[in-house]
């Protein structure tokens, strides 16, 4: 019989659990181990090469391929790790927010590993995974402090009050700051991934286009649609009028009006709650623009940022094993071989 409660009730104040952690929420398939405070092994299976002919992800082929890698992916963090399956004390797995098809993959296989060598399952929110990625390079980060998700499916700002505790502070009315990347760099007839694509000829750019921005924020919320809009008319017009644009110009001015009021927002928030720490993470927090804006924000309005490397700014599993070395540090999260997936999540998940 699967009964591990005792076994994580012993897990609560320990700083040397040893995780295997299981990432699989969209095109990335992905193992880690994380142990004694550091990455044993971080191993990733990219897909993008797959999904490049389709101009982005497409669900069902993305969930095939994660059932074809995963168990070598997993094998291939442990032996990294130098250590078997039942050396680890628990193991983590996104359970949402993420494709449906894709997430049920890692849930499934995460059960069976964890049914298998009676260890733990803690379930992982993806949104926390992202923030926890900086605790992996930023050892002496601690909450609390404010958060900016930016990625393709989420944009918020998050009051981190402590290693398990997250409240929403702000959000997107509508798209995500990635996703308006990836909907204008097809528009530009950039190859998938698009926002590295536009982050690329951006920097070749000069941000001279006056894009539509009216009511881009709105108190603690910011709407993408409308900017998206704007791209989309300014493209068409100058096909309708048979004049040449520039694509590095509609890259760089669509950065800057993409950026600024996220960036504003920000500000505004950190003065708010007289926060002295902004942790930024996902996949557009390797954007080179936002980085370069972000920090200049905080030398100007005096308050740290911190970023992690952009390895670990897209999905991987290192940041899942650590968000859940960290909900079993203090007794949080702990699932039942009945874990679903679940495609919405909020940033407070579930506990």
């Amino acid at each position: 019989m699967y009964n591990v409660t005792e076994q994580f009730e012993k897990l609560k104040g320990r700083d040397d659990i040893v995780v295997l952690g299981i990432e699989s929420s969209c095109d990335e398939t992905a193992a880690a181990v994380y142990g004694g405070g550091k990455i044993l092994s971080d191993v990733v299976a990219s897909q993008v090469d797959i999904h490049k002919r389709f101009g982005g992800v497409v669900p069902e082929i993305a969930s095939r391929n994660h059932m074809a890698a995963l168990p070598d992916i997993v094998d291939e963090a442990l032996k990294k790790a130098g250590i078997g399956l039942n050396d680890v004390d628990a193991i983590g797995v996104t359970y949402g927010a993420g494709l449906i098809g894709a997430l049920l993959v890692g849930v499934s296989s995460a059960k069976a590993l964890a049914y298998a060598a009676n260890k733990p399952l803690v379930k992982v929110n993806h949104i926390q995974a992202h923030i926890c990625a900086n605790y992996i390079e930023h050892k002496d980060l601690k909450p609390p402090f404010l958060a900016l998700v930016a990625s393709g499916g989420h944009t918020s700002i998050v009051e981190v009050k402590g290693y398990n505790e997250y409240n929403l502070v702000g959000s997107t009315t509508d798209d995500a700051i990635g996703e308006a990347f990836d909907k204008v760099a097809r528009l530009l007839g950039l190859s998938y991934p698009g926002g590295p694509n536009i982050d690329r000829l951006s920097k070749g750019g000069r941000n001279v286009i006056e894009f539509v921005r009216k009511k881009q924020v709105d108190g603690e919320r910011i709407s993408y649609s409308g900017l998206k809009t704007a791209v989309v008319n300014y493209i068409h017009n100058c096909e309708q009028r048979k004049e040449s644009y520039d694509i590095a110009d509609v890259c760089a001015s669509f950065t800057a009006a993409a950026v600024d009021p996220l960036v504003e927002m920000v500000v505004k928030d950190i003065k708010k709650f007289k926060a002295d720490k902004l942790v930024v993470a996902g996949g557009v927090a390797s954007n080179s623009y936002l980085r370069e804006k972000m920090r200049f924000a905080g030398k100007e309005h005096g308050f740290e940022v911190i970023m992690p490397s952009p390895v670990y700014c897209t999905d991987n599993a290192a940041m899942v094993a650590v968000r859940a070395a960290l909900s079993a540090r203090e007794g949080k999260n702990l699932a039942g071989l009945d874990l679903n997936p679940t495609g919405s999540l909020s940033i407070g998940g579930e506990e």
